[in-house]
């Protein structure tokens, strides 16, 4: 019989060292590294079971000239959530595994099981669960009011067994929830170690391309917001999506990380509600009962893009005197550097003195925004506060700060705008080169601005 013996490896970045460490040598991370057992060959030279290991599943061809492969054009068949289409790019792609990542509670499950409801009117769809009893899925589905023929349900963590009901059902899609329970039957290392997780998504990513099965897998992130198993997890699939919250849990986000057959600069909203997840389709009436509060001093409103899609997002700053030699400065939901950037432009050119002050500004909803559209919308907000004065509410800002103190043009400005008129706006302050160029807008008055003074006289008055 082989001798067993020990390695300890990464969970992070799969470096491995024959003693245990406090610190990866390969990914610098901390308290990362876990006993995994190995086995020892006759000769001497131990190798990971996982090395060792034969395919339970294959996927090979013969070697074609590029002129000869007949490539065709992808057929995509829409999952018939219109927020999880817009990130796919329309539909899924035959043979597309897509790895669905987010903290434990946010919605996963119930996402996939809407999911899951929906592309079961197409064809056979298995939904493997490793965490939950059919009975605890099945009183889920009640829940949501989803009944499905053709949806078949396994409750397993054997990724031999899953594979199995695979061959049984034939589905043209399934979902694995969550690819840390599942267990390769030639590994001896626990559920969620490196080994185990990357070997059982290499099988199912074999098994999806032989089959051309699309898969979903589910998996957990930490809580530092990173994925909870090796970085190469990212590297098999054919898409990462990224299931987060935003305002306090009330706003569940889906992005893209990474899409081989779609965008990676789209957003996915949805809503958690006693019915499951219900999508929302107009951002703009989502965030229209925030901003539709009078002018204050210290709050402004612009329109940011995320993919193709622009959404209304209210800045608000709050600047205050200090009584410490060291002035605070605070950014929520911008970049603290950019908001650096433009306080320095500021007090260069109209004048704030901010030295003594403490600077606080954030993206209300608790939104993370990186358009650089919110440049000027963030420092009238600054100006605002601590001049005292209000931004019409009527009035949206949009444009890009230069260190200069100049207003650059940005990108779909037209698209912003109509959304901006849709939602009740009668002014929009824009970049001026920009403004000349720009159609007209039922019911919204563009103005144009070259620089940070004249936006501020024309938000302020010219007594400003």
């Amino acid at each position: 019989m082989s001798r067993l013996k020990t390695i300890y490896r990464c969970q992070a970045c799969g470096h491995s060292a024959m003693k245990p460490m406090g610190q990866c040598p390969g990914c610098s991370e901390w308290n990362t590294m876990a006993e995994e057992v190995v086995e020892a060959r006759p000769g001497g030279l131990a190798e990971s079971v996982a090395e060792a290991r034969g395919q339970l599943s294959s996927f090979s061809s013969a070697v074609t000239a590029l002129r000869d492969a007949g490539a065709t054009p992808e057929k995509r068949t829409p999952v018939g959530i219109a927020e999880l289409d817009r990130l796919f790019g329309g539909g899924v792609v035959p043979g597309q595994v897509i790895l669905l990542a987010g903290p434990p509670g946010i919605g996963k499950s119930t996402l996939m099981l809407q999911a899951a409801a929906k592309l079961a009117e197409k064809g056979p769809f298995l939904y493997a669960s490793g965490e939950e009893s059919l009975r605890q899925v099945s009183s889920r589905a009640k829940r949501l009011g989803l009944s499905s023929e053709r949806l078949y349900l396994v409750s397993e963590s054997s990724l031999s067994k899953i594979l199995a009901a695979m061959e049984q059902v034939k589905p043209w899609a399934m979902v694995l929830d969550s690819i840390q329970t599942v267990t390769h039957p030639q590994l001896v290392s626990s559920p969620g170690s490196v080994g185990q997780v990357r070997e059982c998504a290499a099988e199912l990513v074999r098994a999806a391309k032989a089959k051309d099965t699309v898969v979903f897998l589910l998996g957990h992130v930490t809580k530092d917001g990173s994925l909870a198993g090796p970085k190469v997890l990212e590297h098999i699939v054919d898409t990462v999506l990224y299931f987060d919250t935003e305002n306090h849990e009330l706003l569940r986000v889906l992005r893209a990380q990474k899409n081989r057959f779609g965008p990676t600069d789209e957003l996915g909203l949805f809503e958690m509600g006693e019915a499951g997840l219900k999508e929302v389709k107009d951002a703009t009436s989502f965030f229209a009962a925030e901003l539709g509060r009078s002018a204050a001093p210290g709050r402004s409103v612009s329109v940011a893009l995320e993919g193709s899609r622009p959404v209304l997002v209210e800045v608000q700053a709050l600047v205050v005197s200090t009584r410490y030699p060291l002035p605070r400065r605070m950014a929520t939901g911008l970049d603290l550097n950019r908001v650096l950037v433009l306080l320095a432009a500021m007090e260069r050119h109209i004048g704030l003195r901010l030295e003594d002050r403490d600077c606080f500004v954030s993206l209300a909803g608790g939104l993370r925004m990186k358009d650089p559209a919110l440049d000027l919308a963030a420092c009238l907000a600054v100006a605002g506060s601590w001049r005292e004065k209000s931004v019409p509410s009527d009035m949206a800002l949009i444009g890009e700060v230069s260190l200069l103190g100049e207003i650059g043009r940005v990108p779909q400005l037209e698209s912003r705008l109509r959304e901006a008129a849709k939602a009740g706006f009668k002014r929009a302050l824009v970049p001026a080169r920009s403004a000349k160029d720009l159609p007209g807008i039922s019911g919204l008055t563009v103005i144009g601005a070259s620089d940070l003074r004249e936006a501020a006289e024309a938000a302020f008055g010219v007594d400003s």
